[in-house]
C-alpha cells in the first residue's frame, strides 16, 4: 500500500470522525424540509388566491363532429393535456390515429339556472372562433353562481329604464343602491329581529323557571304579559319595515342573455357585484381583487360553502384556540409545578409522568369521544338540570358547543403544557430557591415571584406547541361542537354576550366539508386552497403573537438566570 494511500485514508477517517458529515447531514435535511414547507404554501397560495383574480371572459363557438354547432361563454379555467383512449372511453367521437394526446379545456360557463353544470370539460380543438368581447358581462349573485352573459336591459317595477350603452351606469347606480337595501336588511333581520326573539324567549323561560318554583302568581303573569305585549308591538313594526325593504330590493332588476341568446330576468337584490372584465384594466381587476379578497376574509359562506367567505370560520377558529389556551395554561402549569415542586418524587411521581407523556400520543379522536360522552352528556347534562331547568328537555350545555370543544382541545393539549413546563421548572438554579428561602421568603413566595417568572419562557413555549396542535384538529371537533354552517357568531349584543353554549365554524373543518362534502367540486377546489392558506396564516399569527410574548419575558428574566 503506497503512502498516498495510507494519507488519504487517514484524512477521510479524520473527516468521518470530526462530526463533519452529521452536520452536512442535518443541513441538508433542513433545506429539504425547509424547501418543502416553501413549495407546498406557494402551490396552496397560486391555487387558491388565483380565484379572486377577475379572468377575461371567452365567447366562442363548441363544434362536436357530428352535431349542430354551439355557442359558450365563459372563464377558462384549466388547460391539460388528456390522453386519446381515455377521452374515446368516455364517449367522445374522437377518430382514430394521429395525436396521442388532446388538449381538453375546464370551462366555468356558469348560468346553473339555465344549464345543468356551471363547470364543463371540452375539448380545446373543438372550441373555434373564440373572442373575447368587451362587453361580456359577469354577475357574482347571492344564489345560483355566477351568470355570464350580456347585459340587455334595465328595469324599475318591471318597466324599461335603460338599455344598450346606457345600460351599464344605470346598473352599476342601482346595484349600490340595492347594496344597500340588502344591508339595512341584514341589520333588521339579524339585529332588531334577533334581538326580540331573544328577549321573548327569555319571558318564555322567566315564566316557565316561576312555575317550576311556585311563583307564578297572577301579578307575575301580568308583569311578563306587558312586557311581551310591548315587544310584540315593536316586532310588527319591525315586519312593517322588512316588508317596505323587501319591495325595495325586489323593485330593480336586469335581463340578460347568454351565449346562446337565451334571456333571464335577474332581480338586482341577488346580485353581489357585476363587472366586465374583458374592458377592465390591471389596474381595475386589481382592485375587484382586493375587494373579492376581502370579501372572503370579512363575509360568511353562500351556496353550500362553495362561495363566499370564511369569516364565521375564522371568528370560531380564533375564539375556540384563545379559550382553549385560557384553560389549558393554568391547569398545565398547576400539574406540573405539583408534579416538579411539591410531589414526593418516587414510583407514583414516575408513573404519571409515563401516563402525561402517554396522553400526548392517543389519536385525537379518543379525545372527542370523550369529551362528547363526560363534558356534553355527563357534565353538560347535569349542568342543565341544576341551572337551566326552565328549558329542559331542550337541552342548554347538554349539547356540543364552543365551551365543550375548547375544553376536549383544552385536554388534548394540557400534557404539551405539562411536559414544557416541568423542564423549564427543572433548569431553574437550585440556588435560586435557597437563597430566596434563605432571605426569609416562604416557598409559595419563592415559586410565585422567583421560580415561575424565570420558567414563563417554557412555559410559553408549551403554550406555542398546545396552539400549533389544537388549532389545526378536526377529527375531535366534529363531535363536541363543530358544524358544517353557523352563520351566527358566538357573539352578540344579547345577554350574556358571549354564548359558549353555541356551536361554532372552525377553518380545518370547513376544509374537510368543501373539499370532501361540497356537491360542486370544481366551484370548491379554489376555496380549499384558499382556506387551507389561511388556516395555515391564523395558526402562525397566534404562534408569532406567543413567541413575541416568550421572547419578552426571556429578556426580561435573563438578568436572573445570570
Amino acid at each position: 500500500m503506497s503512502a498516498n494511500t495510507t494519507v488519504h485514508k487517514a484524512t477521510s477517517l479524520g473527516w468521518l470522525r470530526s462530526g463533519a458529515p452529521g452536520v452536512w447531514l442535518s443541513a441538508g435535511a433542513v433545506s429539504v424540509a425547509v424547501i418543502m414547507t416553501i413549495g407546498l404554501l406557494a402551490l396552496i397560495a397560486v391555487r387558491g388566491l388565483g380565484h379572486f383574480w377577475a379572468a377575461d371572459i371567452v365567447q366562442a363557438t363548441y363544434e362536436v363532429p357530428g352535431q349542430p354547432p354551439v355557442s359558450v361563454m365563459g372563464e377558462v379555467v384549466q388547460e391539460e393535456q388528456a390522453p386519446l383512449p381515455r377521452l374515446r372511453e368516455a364517449g367522445l367521437p374522437l377518430a382514430e390515429g394521429g395525436a396521442t394526446l388532446i388538449t381538453r379545456v375546464l370551462l366555468k360557463s356558469g348560468n346553473r339556472d339555465l344549464g345543468a353544470s356551471d363547470f364543463n370539460w371540452v375539448v380545446g380543438q373543438w372550441l373555434t372562433q373564440r373572442t373575447y368581447p368587451a362587453e361580456a358581462v359577469v354577475l357574482e349573485r347571492r344564489e345560483w353562481g355566477n351568470f355570464y352573459g350580456h347585459l340587455l336591459n334595465v328595469k324599475e317595477g318591471g318597466r324599461v329604464v335603460a338599455e344598450g350603452p346606457e345600460a351599464w351606469s344605470q346598473l352599476q347606480s342601482r346595484l349600490a343602491r340595492a347594496a344597500a337595501i340588502s344591508e339595512q336588511l341584514e341589520h333588521v333581520e339579524q339585529g332588531d329581529v334577533g334581538g326580540i326573539n331573544h328577549a321573548l324567549e327569555q319571558l318564555r323561560l322567566q315564566a316557565r323557571k316561576l312555575e317550576l318554583d311556585g311563583r307564578l302568581d297572577a301579578a307575575s303573569q301580568a308583569d311578563l304579559a306587558a312586557e311581551r305585549s310591548v315587544l310584540t308591538a315593536r316586532y310588527h313594526g319591525l315586519e312593517a319595515r322588512l316588508d317596505e325593504l323587501r319591495r325595495a330590493a325586489a323593485r330593480d332588476s336586469i335581463t340578460m342573455a347568454d351565449a346562446q341568446g337565451h334571456e333571464l330576468e335577474i332581480n338586482l337584490g341577488n346580485v353581489l357585484h357585476a363587472w366586465r372584465p374583458n374592458a377592465m384594466s390591471p389596474l381595475e381587476k386589481a382592485r375587484v381583487y382586493v375587494d373579492k379578497l376581502w370579501e372572503f376574509l370579512s363575509t360568511g359562506p353562500r351556496e353550500a360553502n362553495t362561495e363566499g367567505g370564511v369569516f364565521p370560520a375564522i371568528f370560531g377558529t380564533v375564539m375556540m384556540t384563545l379559550l382553549m389556551a385560557v384553560v389549558v395554561t393554568p391547569f398545565g402549569v398547576l400539574a406540573a409545578v405539583y408534579l416538579r415542586e411539591y410531589a414526593r418524587q418516587g414510583w407514583m411521581t414516575r408513573l404519571i409522568r409515563i401516563a402525561v407523556n402517554n396522553l400526548a400520543g392517543v389519536p385525537a379522536i379518543v379525545y372527542g369521544v370523550f369529551g362528547l360522552g363526560f363534558f356534553v352528556y355527563v357534565l353538560g347534562g347535569s349542568l342543565d338540570q341544576l341551572l337551566f331547568r326552565e328549558a329542559l328537555p331542550a337541552p342548554t350545555l347538554g349539547t356540543p358547543g364552543l365551551l365543550w370543544a375548547s375544553l376536549t382541545l383544552a385536554l388534548l393539549a394540557v400534557p404539551v403544557v405539562i411536559v414544557a413546563t416541568e423542564e423549564g421548572l427543572a433548569r431553574i438554579p437550585r440556588s435560586l430557591r435557597e437563597g430566596s428561602l434563605a432571605l426569609g421568603a416562604t416557598k409559595a413566595e419563592t415559586l410565585w415571584k422567583i421560580v415561575l417568572p424565570m420558567a414563563s419562557p417554557a412555559i410559553m413555549t408549551g403554550l406555542i406547541l398546545a396552539i400549533a396542535r389544537a388549532a389545526g384538529e378536526v377529527a375531535p371537533l366534529m363531535l363536541v361542537g363543530v358544524v358544517k354552517l353557523a352563520p351566527a357568531l358566538p357573539v352578540d349584543g344579547n345577554y350574556p354576550y358571549l354564548h359558549l353554549d353555541q356551536k361554532i365554524m372552525h377553518l380545518g373543518f370547513h376544509i374537510y366539508d368543501v373539499g370532501f362534502q361540497s356537491p360542486n367540486i370544481e366551484a370548491a377546489r379554489p376555496l380549499v386552497y384558499a382556506t387551507a392558506l389561511l388556516l395555515v396564516l391564523v395558526i402562525a399569527l397566534l404562534n408569532l403573537s406567543a413567541v413575541a410574548i416568550r421572547n419578552h419575558l426571556r429578556e426580561k428574566y435573563r438578568s436572573l438566570d445570570t
